[in-house]
Formats: structure tokens, sequence, C-alpha cells
């Protein structure tokens, strides 16, 4: 009995949307669901105005039918140029998952090589082949790493849309 009271209390403590809006502000890329990213009030957001040319960042505060209300300033979503999504994107992690395992994988290949020789000849010397494979292991990993996802531009098939749930 109580172990149900507990999931119970549980599941609406962790719902935060319980009888509140969800209103979002949604960056879309086509179709493809895996594209978009979305902006919750609360949250902060980096981006490039018409009237200015550099990234401004402030905190959401509420989204109506075409602006978004933010701490410091009210904007309409035509006048946005860009968006930084730096921190946003999921494939951003993706990319850093996989520089970071490249570059692993070479670190952990050549310090085998270099503990067994020296294990087994009591000198330090790396094979060729071995030396030459995590070389290319360490050096795809360090070209990957300036290849991220940095802004969403809001031209073409690119667009933002502002998303309101409301639960009345």
């Amino acid at each position: 009995m109580w172990l149900s009271a507990i999931f119970l209390l549980g599941i609406l403590s962790g719902n935060e949307s319980f009888g509140q809006s969800k209103d979002f502000l949604l960056l879309k890329r086509g179709t493809n669901q895996k594209s978009q990213i979305r902006f919750y009030p609360g949250e902060e957001i980096t981006y490039l105005s018409d009237k200015l040319d550099y990234f401004i960042t402030d905190q959401i505060v509420s989204l109506d039918k075409e602006f978004v209300y933010l701490t410091e300033n009210i904007l309409r979503i035509d006048n946005i140029k860009a968006i930084d999504i730096r921190n946003k994107d999921p494939r951003n992690r993706t990319l850093k998952n996989m520089s970071a395992l490249f570059l692993g994988a070479g670190v952990i290949l050549i310090s085998v090589e270099s503990i067994n020789s020296i294990y087994q000849t009591e000198q330090l010397s790396v094979d060729p082949g071995v030396g030459m494979i995590s070389a290319a292991l360490i050096g795809t990993g360090i070209a990957l790493l300036p290849l991220r996802y940095k802004t969403f531009k809001n031209e073409g098939r690119n667009k933002i849309q502002i998303i309101q749930m409301r639960m009345d």
C-alpha cells in the first residue's frame, strides 16, 4: 500500500506539466524529428537579431503567438536571424563522444604497446604498425573536435515556431 502511494506521488511530482501550460520554441528543419530543438520558458537562449550584428544571451520568460518574451527584450520570431545551438543540439553530444572514443582508443593502444615493450624487452619501443594505427585514431579524434552544429539559421527550410500547449 505504501509502495503504491509513494509511486503515485512520484509520478505526480515528476510531471511538471500537470495542470500547467507547456509552451516551447521549436527550431525545425524539414520534417525530421531528430533535428528539432526545443527551448522552454526558463531556459537561456543565445540569438542573433536583425537589428544587431552580435549574439545576445537572455532567458525566456514566456511565449505568445508571435512574440518571445525575454528578461531583457521582446522578440518577434521574424526578427531572429540565428540561434546558437552548441549546447542544445543532441547531435553535438554524439560528435563529442565519437571524438573522445577515437582519442581514447589511440591513447590506450599506444600506451598498451609501450607498457608491453617495457615489460618484455625492458626498453621503450613501439611497433611501426601500432604507431600508425594509434596516430590515425588520435588524428581522427582531433579532426572530429571542431565538427559541431553551431547555429540554427532562420532561413530556407529552417523554421522557428512557437508551440502553445494550454491545459485549461
